[in-house]
């Protein structure tokens, strides 16, 4: 950056600044809505009204005061949807599946980074050529192996396909590489075997890809939707992307309820990428999505 040009700086900050802005108006959309009375969600000028004029907001006794809260919307959002379970289901199966995607990632990524056998390449490239084949397409012949072993309607159905990923091991492959042979010949040397220089060199000096490879996986567990509807047909099974589809009916949508739901629902991975955010630019930028 520093060898570029003011011209090339400028254009550059201004791409950048319209990307961010472009990404950050749906999220104030979404928070200006949910604290808003349904009849102002749209404007009858055709504009976007960004500033409530009245604030859709509840009288509740605390401690025996009156108290008034401008976030109504947020209660009765609440009460309105089984929302404790559906986010309990959505953090037991996001945890799971990223536990799940992030442990064999990381065995497969340094079988096939450092161990040598025989076809490891081609198995490796086979292994990719998955990345090919769209979710939509295997979606129907994994629903029917899980119906004929009998896990349909339970939480192994929506978490046990989401624990693999071609992805997070080609990720985390890379980086594997990038790490200095002499560091696993030394720990050789001191009688580690392959587990031993897993545990005590790799996976220490991998932190930031495997945070990455953590934080993109719980993103994508946590606002999975058309697969756990598949795979589920009991309520207490249903996670928070398929219920603030409840909020959609025939006639009308209720939009204040379903944005206050989505504000809830985005609070675990604002927490997740600021706990994992000093290791997730150093991942990316270290591993594969540098091309290395």
């Amino acid at each position: 950056m520093n060898k570029l040009g003011l011209g090339t700086k400028i254009f550059l900050y201004v791409i950048l600044t319209l990307g961010a802005i472009s990404m950050v108006i749906p999220f104030l959309w979404m928070l200006s809505t949910s604290i808003k009375q349904p009849g102002e969600v749209f404007s009858t000028t055709g504009g976007i009204k960004w500033i409530p004029e009245h604030f859709f907001w509840h009288d509740t006794m605390v401690d025996g005061k009156l108290v008034r809260a401008w976030w109504g919307n947020y209660p009765d959002a609440w009460n309105a949807v089984n929302l404790p379970r559906l986010y309990l289901n959505s953090i037991y199966v996001a945890v799971c599946v990223t536990l799940g995607q992030v442990s064999t990632s990381i065995m497969a990524a340094f079988s096939f980074a450092r161990l040598r056998f025989p076809g490891r390449d081609r198995l490796f490239l086979a292994y990719l050529a998955t990345m090919m084949i769209p979710g939509s397409v295997t979606m129907i012949p994994v629903f029917v192996i899980f119906k004929h072993l009998g896990l349909i309607n339970t939480y192994s159905a929506l978490i046990i396909p989401g624990m693999f990923s071609a992805g997070g091991t080609f990720m985390l492959r890379q980086f594997f590489m990038s790490l200095p042979g002499e560091l696993e010949d030394a720990a050789k040397i001191d009688g580690c075997g392959y587990i031993g220089i897993l545990r005590n060199v790799v996976i220490p000096l991998s932190k930031p890809a495997i945070a990455t490879i953590t934080t993109f996986t719980f993103m994508g567990s946590w606002g999975g939707f058309m697969w756990p509807l598949v795979v589920t047909i009991s309520e207490q099974l249903r996670t928070i992307p398929i219920g603030l589809n409840y909020f959609v009916g025939v006639n009308f949508t209720n939009y204040t309820q379903m944005m206050a739901v989505s504000m809830m629902a985005v609070i675990p991975v604002i927490l997740l990428f600021i706990f994992n955010q000093r290791y997730f630019v150093e991942g990316i930028k270290m591993s594969g999505f540098g091309g290395r």
